[in-house]
């Protein structure tokens, strides 16, 4: 008898472990089914030629056909393979129909969306488009449509499979040019305006009265450098309180919420946000020619936001004019960042205010119509109609002003502004913006130029069709010369700097046209040797238009500068070096004022444990038990020095921080240090005794009591997200997805910029995306690494292989010659018509 219970027992486990068997199997399968092929020859109508695609290790193809049509639609071809659910995701955040993927979750989302008009936008720049732009873009999207072609559902990504469970019958339309190009807007917004700062301020001002919010917005620092050269004035005037905006405050400080679902999903906000890049003259490094550096700052997702390719016509002549090598975003054609045969260039953000905010004043008898200069005025209106999976079509009316679309139609907090005011003042107003994005733009037309420019003067010539958003371009050439240029369209205003909302009833505060092109500040082989820019400011005093008010305050530019000129010749080692600089600004400002605390003797388990911050190199390290100290210390000093006094999870950071707290720790008793919740008068050394206690608490119950364990990247860590399910809520979805989290030194305003949110704690939520060095005396040794990997495909070999290497400021070969990119080939796949 018992044996047959064993036995029972037996088989009951054999036959668990058979289905576990079966189940893993079948989650293998599926997981591989989606993986690419890249090795032998696949037939593939649409090529006029064969085409070989090369591959590294890393996955980086490496792409050699002998037209440009090929070339393009090669590139289209590959992108589809590693990433095709990210260019589905994004094209439906471009058009405003996220609803159709994933039901009424994104009904919210694809009403402000819709309401901007990226998609209208866009219609009109596919109108407008040159030969050359729309014969990339047509030969991209046939490369990405004959990979359609070959795969559906979950052999396409994962995330097919599990949308499928979401939205069953759901398939992805053909790729079209459109698609590329409202990818293009939503990296505009990612990267370009003010609007949520208006809005802040708005609130801030009524709340704190001008010279307190003067205090939380200070002038860029005077030490600080300045790109293009001059002595820096302030344009920062006095702030005044129009009185149209009295009655919109409940409503105004309601929307930074509202626009933080946007931000999320796309990135933007600005806080955080950044880049470095450099160049040095040949006369300034070790080879005697030019170094271009670059690292672009931006939320971090999985997979990455770039993808390395190289595109090569084999051979290159007047007919097959491209080669070149670098970042592209997968989706469109070309290189957004890298070098071709003669040239490199690097990108920052510039960060130009291009956007405003108009209140519109209504008609009380037609709500369509709107008072421009006494008289009234018929809005645009435009009808939508927003599929959402599971439920039935969602109406959607637009209006437009001459400013820009009504954003009060969809956003109940700005709906609440408008009725707000009808109420205070018996007269009905609405919210527009105007957005340089949301006039037609040929930035394609500009990137494919500048993939083919030879030298400086073409290279401008480029990027006077790079509208949005408006990037510091630095230049090298293989004849010596480096340069540093500012593009786009920046506005001209008639009055007011773009910091607060406006009347837009009459021309007062009216756009004149942009900054012509020809006065955009620009540097050519400057007598210094190198150029850097790390998003501060870009003119000084005597420039005569006004780009913006609110530059990064410039501690990263800073730094940067004195590590090269203290570099007397400089080598890819040293670039690598400043690249991992994690050099905390604020450590020599604050530590000898922590040094000098009297602290009593029920205080002293505090004051021991502060000793750690005796000789510390003021470095954020990964293994720096110091930096974690500190930094814990530095949250805790923010939260205590403006949580009492500011909206909710409005907390100045990063390098606005940086310059406040250095101005008012110069006054002990200044009425910021005081803390409003306690009956005491508080002054800095009481804040500051009470912010390292509390460090002290939160740093020993996360690491522990013994602070020779503890280390800033225990503390400081990155998780990298899908941006789409990797968000879902749903635990063993995200766990599909989502890597890390991975230890990570840096912090905010710090050249290894992996900055983080003082409100929300250490985890990284902005840093250097991609990280490259172009040596011009031999382009076999650029070096490139971006975020996770090449492949958007969860559990593939190059999914997540880039991380390590980028948190520990490492890099790989990024081969320029047929024959190194032959020597670094693992694997060679041919497209054959």
């Amino acid at each position: 008898m018992a044996h047959r219970v064993i036995r029972r027992g037996l088989i009951a486990v054999g036959s668990l472990i058979a289905l576990l068997l079966i189940l893993l199997v079948a989650g293998i399968l599926l997981v591989r089914a989606s993986f690419p092929r890249t090795r032998g020859t696949i037939k593939v109508p649409g090529l006029h030629s064969s085409v070989e695609v090369l591959r590294d290790a890393q996955g980086v193809p490496q792409i050699y056909a002998t037209d440009t049509h090929d070339v393009f639609f090669a590139q289209g071809y590959v992108h589809a393979q590693d990433r095709f659910w990210q260019m589905d995701f994004w094209r439906h955040i471009g058009s405003g129909r996220l609803s159709e993927m994933f039901g009424e979750s994104q009904l919210e989302t694809d009403k402000f969306l819709r309401t901007m008009g990226w998609a209208r936008v866009v219609e009109q720049e596919l109108a407008a488009l040159d030969p050359g732009a729309r014969a990339a873009l047509e030969a991209y999207a046939e490369g990405v449509n004959a990979y359609l072609a070959e795969r559906r559902g979950p052999s396409l990504s994962l995330e097919y499979a599990v949308l499928g469970l979401l939205t069953p019958g759901y398939t992805p339309e053909p790729w079209t040019p459109m698609h590329s190009l409202t990818w293009a807007k939503a990296m505009a917004w990612d990267l370009g305006g003010n609007m949520k700062l208006e809005l802040e301020r708005a609130v801030l001002l009524r709340k704190l009265g001008p010279q307190r919010l003067a205090e939380l917005f200070p002038a860029y620092p005077a030490e600080n450098p300045i790109i293009v050269a001059g002595p820096y004035a302030a344009r920062h005037g006095g702030y005044a309180f129009a009185a149209e905006l009295e009655a919109a405050l409940p409503a105004l400080s309601r929307v930074g919420a509202r626009l933080q679902t946007l931000y999320t999903l796309l990135g933007g906000g600005l806080e955080g946000i950044g880049s470095n890049n450099w160049v040095v003259s040949g006369s300034r490094t070790t080879s005697g020619a030019p170094l271009l550096a670059d690292d672009m700052h931006l939320g971090l997702r999985i997979p990455s936001i770039w993808y390395e390719n190289g595109l090569h016509c084999e051979p290159v002549g007047a007919a097959c004019p491209l080669e070149v090598v670098g970042y592209s975003f997968a989706g469109l054609p070309g290189v957004i960042v890298g070098h071709n045969q003669d040239i490199a260039w690097g990108v920052t953000n510039v960060g130009p205010d291009v956007q405003d905010l108009y209140l519109e004043r209504l008609n009380p008898q037609n709500p369509d119509q709107y008072e421009v200069n006494g008289q009234w005025v018929d809005m645009t209106i435009v009808e939508e109609t927003i599929q959402v999976a599971g439920s039935e079509p969602v109406l959607l009316t637009v209006r437009t002003t001459r400013h820009g679309p009504i954003l009060s139609d969809v956003d109940d907090a700005y709906a609440g502004l408008a009725a707000a005011q009808a109420g205070a003042t018996g007269e009905q107003y609405a919210v527009a913006l105007r957005w340089t994005a949301l006039d037609p733009t040929s930035i394609v037309r500009s990137e494919l130029r500048l993939n083919q420019a030879h030298n400086w003067d073409e290279f401008r010539a480029a990027l006077r069709d790079w509208d949005v958003p408006s990037q510091n371009f630095v230049y090298a050439d293989r004849a010596g010369n480096i340069g540093y240029q500012t593009p786009g369209r920046i506005p001209v205003r008639a009055a007011g700097d773009g910091r607060l909302p406006v009347p837009g009833w009459t021309d007062e505060f009216e756009w004149q046209g942009y900054i012509p092109f020809e006065e955009l500040p620009s540097l050519f082989n400057p007598p210094q040797g190198f150029i850097a820019t790390a998003n501060n400011a870009v003119v000084g005093a005597g420039y005569p238009y006004l780009i913006t008010t609110d530059w990064d305050y410039g501690y990263r530019a800073r730094r940067i500068v004195d590590l090269l000129a203290a570099t007397p010749k400089v080598s890819a080692e040293d670039i690598q070096r400043i690249h991992g600089d994690d050099y905390n600004a604020m450590g020599p400002v604050l530590v000898p004022l922590i040094e000098k605390l009297e602290f009593d003797i029920e205080e002293s388990h505090v004051s021991e444990t502060t000793r750690l911050l005796v000789g510390w190199d003021y470095q954020n390290r990964l293994d720096s038990a110091p930096a974690a100290l500190f930094n814990a210390f530095w949250r805790h000093l923010l939260l205590d020095t403006f949580a009492d006094e500011l909206p909710p999870n409005w907390i100045p950071g990063s390098s606005q921080a940086f310059t406040v707290v250095r101005q008012l720790v110069q006054d002990p008793a200044n009425a910021w240090w005081d803390d409003l919740r306690t009956s005491t008068l508080e002054t800095r050394d009481d804040i500051f005794k009470t912010a390292l206690a509390e460090a002290v608490t939160e740093v020993e119950a996360q690491l522990g009591k013994d602070p020779a364990r503890w280390t800033w990247g225990a503390l400081h860590t990155t998780t990298f997200k899908n941006e789409s399910l990797g968000r879902s809520g749903v635990a063993p979805i995200e766990a599909l997805f989502n890597r890390g989290p991975f230890a990570t030194a840096g912090g905010s305003s710090i050249v290894n910029a992996t900055s983080w949110d003082p409100v929300l704690g250490y985890a990284v939520n902005w840093g250097p995306s991609q990280r490259m060095i172009v040596d011009l005396a031999d382009f076999d040794r650029t070096l490139a690494v971006h975020t996770t990997g090449q492949s958007g495909h969860a559990y593939h070999v190059n999914y997540i292989d880039m991380a390590d290497p980028w948190r520990t400021i490492q890099y790989f070969p990024l081969p320029w010659t047929r024959a190194e990119v032959t020597a670094l080939a693992a694997q060679r796949l041919v497209l054959k018509p």
